[in-house]
């Protein structure tokens, strides 16, 4: 197929040569967050046709472990996942993925959406392992494209109060125009406790029942199993350092649940209906567009964050539209 990409967190392994455990020891095509348009069809493929668009979930599991066959793919220890070593990434002009790993978009969801399904897949796996519902309160740390995906997520889901903290205020008015019913702008030398009484505030001196954490950053960690209330649920999504110092005597005290995500799992059909009835827009993330020839100045982009950058969509030609 030929792909349309999105710059995500392969940043990192331009900049660090790993992400969490995954290191870079040899060179690597990067790129997971894709779309594209088919080209050719293994001869079984039968939902598939030559010219659909599709949205490409970057992973496919051995399809026989107790993981996925219980519907956990996405802890499969045989995990083949688009620019996690030693796996090539999508990153191309063309492209070949497993069919049962492509979603055909509506004729009215433009190949741009369908690559944000990736990170889009990311806040509605967070919102699902939180269990945010309808009257949820929910504070999300880090308003990065994950936070404000997951922002997206919840307000989806039927949250009924959204808190979001970060230290970009370009950031933050997105928030605002996302859904955001509350900014809470970080300062670099704020401590713990004048976040902690912040979030307080923006919750009318009330505890969140779900907090998604989004930066990887200790303090962000330690917040929102602190701010969480009693019986509530800290989901961590953020992906930081290997071993960090938390507040477990509050969570055990006070039984809040401290979830973890990886990835996705069965949640890109859930973001594609989100996304095709209007009840998200992820257009908005895209603030930057390049031709695949000029990648280096893509993730540069990414990397720096440059005009306020957030997505970086990289197009395998000049000439390519949603319309291809």
């Amino acid at each position: 197929m030929e792909v349309v990409g999105i710059c995500g967190s392969d940043v990192h392994y331009l900049v660090d040569g790993r992400i969490g455990p995954f290191v870079v020891e040899k060179p690597m095509v990067i790129g997971h967050e894709a779309s594209g348009t088919v080209l050719e069809l293994g001869r079984n493929v039968k939902h598939l046709k030559e010219g659909d668009h599709v949205a490409i979930e970057p992973g496919s599991g051995c399809r026989r472990c107790k993981y996925c066959k219980t519907g956990r793919y996405n802890l499969c220890p045989d995990m083949r996942f688009c620019a996690t070593p030693p796996i090539d990434g999508n990153l191309a002009r063309y492209y070949v993925h497993d069919a049962d790993f492509c979603f055909k978009l509506p004729s009215h969801v433009s190949v741009e959406e369908g690559a944000l399904l990736e990170p889009l897949s990311c806040g509605v796996r967070a919102c699902k392992r939180g269990g945010v519902t309808i009257g949820s309160t929910v504070l999300i740390l880090g308003a990065g494209p994950i936070g404000l995906t997951s922002l997206l997520a919840a307000k989806a889901f039927g949250a009924s109060r959204i808190v979001i903290a970060d230290f970009n205020e370009s950031r933050l008015e997105l928030a605002e125009r996302f859904g955001a019913n509350c900014t809470i702008q970080v300062c670099p030398d704020d401590e713990e406790n004048d976040v902690i009484e912040h979030v307080y505030e923006a919750f009318d001196n009330k505890q969140p029942s779900v907090s998604i954490e989004c930066s990887g950053a200790e303090m962000g960690i330690r917040i929102a199993i602190l701010v969480t209330k009693t019986g509530g649920k800290a989901v961590l999504l953020g992906m930081g350092k290997t071993e960090i110092n938390l507040p477990l005597g509050s969570a055990l005290f006070r039984e809040v649940d401290i979830k973890g995500v990886f990835r996705y799992v069965n949640d890109y059909p859930t973001s594609l209906d989100m996304v095709a009835t209007g009840k998200v827009d992820v257009l908005p993330l895209i603030t930057h567009q390049f031709p695949l020839e000029e990648t280096l100045e893509a993730f540069e982009t990414a990397r720096t964050g440059a005009g306020n950058a957030i997505k970086v969509l990289i197009r395998p030609n000049t000439d390519s539209s949603s319309n291809c």
